[in-house]
């Protein structure tokens, strides 16, 4: 099937960059992502992944890390898994 469609957005410019960097370590370009997001849209008849406003305690834990309150620092990997297994 011919792709002949265009499609123009706007977006954050470090949104784009971002997704840029990751997309080329997946050697895809933007508009081969784009392709696959959309197919999957057809696919799954609507978005392939849930979208939702986060409730009260979800976004204060949102905020909270954001501003690096809250978290548990660890010393290494096995310190961080000995923790969360105590």
């Amino acid at each position: 099937m011919a792709k002949t469609a265009i499609i123009q957005t706007r977006v954050d410019p470090k949104v784009k960059k971002n997704a840029q960097t990751i997309l080329k370590k997946l050697n895809l370009s933007m508009s081969e992502a784009i392709s696959i997001y959309l197919s999957q849209i057809s696919l799954n008849k609507g978005i392939p992944f849930e979208i939702k406003i986060p409730n009260k305690v979800t976004e204060k834990s949102l905020t909270d890390s954001e501003k690096g309150h809250g978290l548990n620092k660890a010393d290494s990997v096995d310190t961080l898994f000995q923790e969360l297994d105590s």
